[in-house]
Protein backbone atom coordinates (compact mmCIF):
# COMPACT_ATOMS: atom_id res chain seq x y z
CA UNK A 1 0.00 0.00 0.00
CA UNK A 2 1.48 3.08 -0.98
CA UNK A 3 0.66 5.85 1.67
CA UNK A 4 -0.07 9.68 0.16
CA UNK A 5 2.23 12.47 0.96
CA UNK A 6 0.77 15.17 3.26
CA UNK A 7 -1.26 18.37 1.47
CA UNK A 8 1.31 21.24 1.74
CA UNK A 9 -0.87 22.99 4.77
CA UNK A 10 -0.56 19.63 6.85
CA UNK A 11 3.32 19.77 6.28
CA UNK A 12 3.17 23.41 7.66
CA UNK A 13 0.85 22.77 10.11
CA UNK A 14 3.07 19.42 11.67
CA UNK A 15 6.42 21.96 11.41
CA UNK A 16 5.46 25.54 12.42
CA UNK A 17 6.03 25.79 16.05
CA UNK A 18 3.43 25.23 18.80
CA UNK A 19 4.23 29.32 20.30
CA UNK A 20 5.58 31.66 18.30
CA UNK A 21 6.07 34.98 20.17
CA UNK A 22 7.20 37.78 18.53
CA UNK A 23 8.97 41.48 19.82
CA UNK A 24 6.30 40.88 22.57
CA UNK A 25 5.47 43.45 25.02
CA UNK A 26 2.53 44.12 27.71
CA UNK A 27 1.70 47.01 29.56
CA UNK A 28 -1.25 46.64 31.99
CA UNK A 29 -3.85 49.19 32.31
CA UNK A 30 -2.15 50.43 35.96
CA UNK A 31 1.01 51.37 33.42
CA UNK A 32 3.16 48.60 35.05
CA UNK A 33 5.28 47.32 31.74
CA UNK A 34 6.04 43.36 32.51
CA UNK A 35 7.23 42.31 29.00
CA UNK A 36 9.41 43.96 26.68
CA UNK A 37 10.53 42.59 23.20
CA UNK A 38 10.51 38.79 24.17
CA UNK A 39 11.05 36.70 21.02
CA UNK A 40 10.41 32.95 22.23
CA UNK A 41 9.22 29.66 20.14
CA UNK A 42 8.79 26.38 21.51
CA UNK A 43 8.47 23.55 18.86
CA UNK A 44 6.22 20.50 19.33
CA UNK A 45 8.66 17.81 21.04
CA UNK A 46 10.17 20.84 23.05
CA UNK A 47 10.71 21.63 26.74
CA UNK A 48 11.55 25.15 27.44
CA UNK A 49 11.81 26.23 31.03
CA UNK A 50 11.91 30.23 31.70
CA UNK A 51 14.23 31.55 34.76
CA UNK A 52 14.13 35.10 35.54
CA UNK A 53 13.95 37.00 38.74
CA UNK A 54 10.46 37.81 40.81
CA UNK A 55 8.07 40.01 38.94
CA UNK A 56 9.81 39.67 35.37
CA UNK A 57 7.16 38.62 33.98
CA UNK A 58 7.29 34.66 33.78
CA UNK A 59 3.75 34.14 34.36
CA UNK A 60 2.39 36.84 32.07
CA UNK A 61 4.03 34.75 29.54
CA UNK A 62 1.74 31.68 30.51
CA UNK A 63 -1.02 34.16 30.61
CA UNK A 64 -0.11 35.35 27.03
CA UNK A 65 0.05 32.12 25.33
CA UNK A 66 -3.22 30.09 27.01
CA UNK A 67 -5.26 33.39 26.12
CA UNK A 68 -6.34 34.75 29.30
CA UNK A 69 -4.05 37.89 28.18
CA UNK A 70 -3.73 39.83 24.90
CA UNK A 71 -0.08 41.36 24.46
CA UNK A 72 -0.01 44.93 24.65
CA UNK A 73 2.45 44.80 21.20
CA UNK A 74 3.97 42.40 18.99
CA UNK A 75 2.81 38.82 17.93
CA UNK A 76 1.70 35.48 20.02
CA UNK A 77 0.86 32.85 17.75
CA UNK A 78 -0.45 30.00 19.21
CA UNK A 79 -0.48 27.24 16.43
CA UNK A 80 -3.22 24.21 18.36
CA UNK A 81 -6.51 24.52 20.75
CA UNK A 82 -5.31 22.16 22.44
CA UNK A 83 -3.63 23.64 25.35
CA UNK A 84 -3.16 21.75 28.89
CA UNK A 85 -2.40 24.39 31.85
CA UNK A 86 -1.09 23.54 35.16
CA UNK A 87 -0.89 26.17 37.62
CA UNK A 88 0.96 26.99 41.22
CA UNK A 89 -1.97 25.24 42.90
CA UNK A 90 -3.40 22.04 42.10
CA UNK A 91 -6.85 24.31 42.64
CA UNK A 92 -8.90 21.43 42.85
CA UNK A 93 -12.67 21.03 43.72
CA UNK A 94 -13.13 20.01 47.61
CA UNK A 95 -15.71 18.07 47.20
CA UNK A 96 -14.68 15.88 44.21
CA UNK A 97 -12.65 12.98 44.27
CA UNK A 98 -9.76 12.19 42.67
CA UNK A 99 -11.34 11.09 39.00
CA UNK A 100 -14.17 13.54 39.20
CA UNK A 101 -11.48 16.20 39.69
CA UNK A 102 -8.93 14.78 36.90
CA UNK A 103 -12.65 14.01 34.87
CA UNK A 104 -13.83 18.15 35.43
CA UNK A 105 -12.39 19.50 32.08
CA UNK A 106 -13.12 16.72 30.05
CA UNK A 107 -16.80 17.22 31.85
CA UNK A 108 -16.77 21.09 30.53
CA UNK A 109 -15.77 20.31 27.00
CA UNK A 110 -19.10 18.20 26.55
CA UNK A 111 -16.97 15.19 26.16
CA UNK A 112 -19.50 11.82 27.31
CA UNK A 113 -19.11 10.36 30.23
CA UNK A 114 -18.04 6.60 28.25
CA UNK A 115 -15.24 8.76 26.69
CA UNK A 116 -14.06 10.60 29.74
CA UNK A 117 -14.29 8.31 32.09
CA UNK A 118 -11.58 6.06 30.23
CA UNK A 119 -9.54 8.74 29.37
CA UNK A 120 -9.29 10.13 33.28
CA UNK A 121 -8.42 6.52 34.24
CA UNK A 122 -5.74 6.13 31.73
CA UNK A 123 -4.35 9.90 32.52
CA UNK A 124 -5.02 8.73 36.70
CA UNK A 125 -2.60 5.35 35.92
CA UNK A 126 -0.32 7.59 33.51
CA UNK A 127 0.69 10.22 36.83
CA UNK A 128 0.85 7.34 39.25
CA UNK A 129 -2.50 7.39 41.24
CA UNK A 130 -4.01 4.49 40.57
CA UNK A 131 -5.81 3.21 43.60
CA UNK A 132 -6.62 6.43 44.98
CA UNK A 133 -9.56 7.57 42.62
CA UNK A 134 -12.01 7.79 45.29
CA UNK A 135 -9.65 10.09 47.89
CA UNK A 136 -10.46 13.89 48.21
CA UNK A 137 -8.38 16.50 48.23
CA UNK A 138 -8.25 16.75 51.90
CA UNK A 139 -6.94 13.45 52.27
CA UNK A 140 -4.05 13.93 49.83
CA UNK A 141 -0.46 15.08 50.13
CA UNK A 142 0.46 17.81 48.15
CA UNK A 143 1.99 15.61 45.73
CA UNK A 144 -0.62 13.80 44.84
CA UNK A 145 -2.86 16.95 44.41
CA UNK A 146 -0.09 18.18 41.71
CA UNK A 147 -0.35 14.92 40.17
CA UNK A 148 -4.29 14.67 39.92
CA UNK A 149 -3.80 18.46 38.57
CA UNK A 150 -1.56 17.01 35.95
CA UNK A 151 -3.96 14.18 34.86
CA UNK A 152 -6.50 16.75 34.69
CA UNK A 153 -4.94 18.35 31.87
CA UNK A 154 -3.84 15.52 30.17
CA UNK A 155 -7.54 14.18 29.60
CA UNK A 156 -7.85 17.27 26.96
CA UNK A 157 -4.51 15.18 24.90
CA UNK A 158 -2.86 19.05 25.03
CA UNK A 159 -0.24 19.24 22.40
CA UNK A 160 0.93 22.46 24.20
CA UNK A 161 1.52 22.19 28.27
CA UNK A 162 2.07 25.36 30.25
CA UNK A 163 3.90 24.79 33.56
CA UNK A 164 3.38 27.59 36.54
CA UNK A 165 6.03 27.05 38.84
CA UNK A 166 4.37 23.81 39.39
CA UNK A 167 5.99 22.01 41.78
CA UNK A 168 7.30 25.27 43.96
CA UNK A 169 5.33 24.11 46.91
CA UNK A 170 6.84 20.87 47.32
CA UNK A 171 9.85 19.50 49.21
CA UNK A 172 13.06 18.48 47.37
CA UNK A 173 12.42 14.82 47.61
CA UNK A 174 8.91 14.89 46.13
CA UNK A 175 9.36 17.91 43.55
CA UNK A 176 12.27 15.51 42.03
CA UNK A 177 10.29 12.41 42.06
CA UNK A 178 7.28 14.90 40.37
CA UNK A 179 10.36 16.17 37.83
CA UNK A 180 11.18 12.47 36.86
CA UNK A 181 7.47 11.27 36.45
CA UNK A 182 6.68 14.48 34.52
CA UNK A 183 9.82 13.65 31.74
CA UNK A 184 8.34 10.44 31.54
CA UNK A 185 4.88 11.63 29.97
CA UNK A 186 6.94 14.25 28.19
CA UNK A 187 8.94 11.86 26.31
CA UNK A 188 5.57 9.30 25.83
CA UNK A 189 3.35 12.18 24.94
CA UNK A 190 5.88 14.39 22.28
CA UNK A 191 3.53 18.00 23.56
CA UNK A 192 5.77 20.97 23.69
CA UNK A 193 6.66 22.56 27.27
CA UNK A 194 6.47 25.63 28.90
CA UNK A 195 7.79 25.61 32.20
CA UNK A 196 8.28 28.51 34.61
CA UNK A 197 10.67 27.67 37.46
CA UNK A 198 12.40 29.36 40.40
CA UNK A 199 14.74 26.39 40.46
CA UNK A 200 17.40 26.72 38.14
CA UNK A 201 18.65 23.29 38.33
CA UNK A 202 14.78 21.96 37.94
CA UNK A 203 14.94 23.69 34.94
CA UNK A 204 18.20 22.37 33.53
CA UNK A 205 16.88 18.81 34.28
CA UNK A 206 13.44 19.13 32.72
CA UNK A 207 14.27 20.48 29.42
CA UNK A 208 15.61 20.76 26.59
CA UNK A 209 16.01 24.40 26.14
CA UNK A 210 16.30 26.68 29.07
CA UNK A 211 15.30 31.13 28.70
CA UNK A 212 16.88 33.39 31.01
CA UNK A 213 14.80 36.32 31.19
CA UNK A 214 15.88 39.84 32.79
CA UNK A 215 14.40 41.86 35.67
CA UNK A 216 11.23 43.56 34.88
CA UNK A 217 10.59 44.71 32.41
CA UNK A 218 11.35 41.03 31.10
CA UNK A 219 13.23 39.89 28.26
CA UNK A 220 15.12 37.36 27.69
CA UNK A 221 18.82 37.80 27.85
CA UNK A 222 19.94 34.21 26.91
CA UNK A 223 19.13 31.12 25.99
CA UNK A 224 21.15 27.95 26.99
CA UNK A 225 19.98 24.13 24.83
CA UNK A 226 20.33 21.36 26.85
CA UNK A 227 22.99 18.42 26.00
CA UNK A 228 21.27 15.45 27.93
CA UNK A 229 19.69 12.64 26.00
CA UNK A 230 15.97 11.40 26.37
CA UNK A 231 14.94 9.99 28.66
CA UNK A 232 16.80 11.60 31.25
CA UNK A 233 18.60 9.51 33.66
CA UNK A 234 17.83 10.94 37.11
CA UNK A 235 21.51 10.58 38.10
CA UNK A 236 22.53 12.99 36.14
CA UNK A 237 21.43 15.71 38.58
CA UNK A 238 25.30 14.63 40.28
CA UNK A 239 27.53 14.62 37.31
CA UNK A 240 29.76 17.18 37.02
CA UNK A 241 28.39 18.14 33.36
CA UNK A 242 25.24 18.86 34.70
CA UNK A 243 26.22 21.23 37.33
CA UNK A 244 28.40 23.42 35.03
CA UNK A 245 25.20 24.04 33.23
CA UNK A 246 23.42 24.96 36.26
CA UNK A 247 26.26 27.02 36.82
CA UNK A 248 26.14 29.02 33.54
CA UNK A 249 22.44 29.72 33.65
CA UNK A 250 22.79 30.62 37.31
CA UNK A 251 25.64 33.57 35.80
CA UNK A 252 23.12 34.54 33.27
CA UNK A 253 20.17 35.05 35.99
CA UNK A 254 22.72 37.22 38.08
CA UNK A 255 24.17 39.01 35.16
CA UNK A 256 20.51 39.71 33.86
CA UNK A 257 19.16 40.94 37.30
CA UNK A 258 21.74 43.03 37.97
Amino acid sequence: MTLASPAPADVAASTAPLLDFRNVAMTFPNGTTALSGVDLTVERGEFVSVVGPSGCGKSTLLRIASGLETASEGTAHVGTDRIGYVFQDATLLPWRDVRSNVELLAELNWQPKRVRGPKAQWAIDLVGLNGFEKHLPKQMSGGMKMRTSLARSLTLDPELFLFDEPFGALDEITRERLNDELLKIFVAQKFGGLFITHSVSEAVYLSTKVVVMSGRPGHLVDTFEVPFDMPRDPEIRYTGEFAKLVGEVSHALREGHS
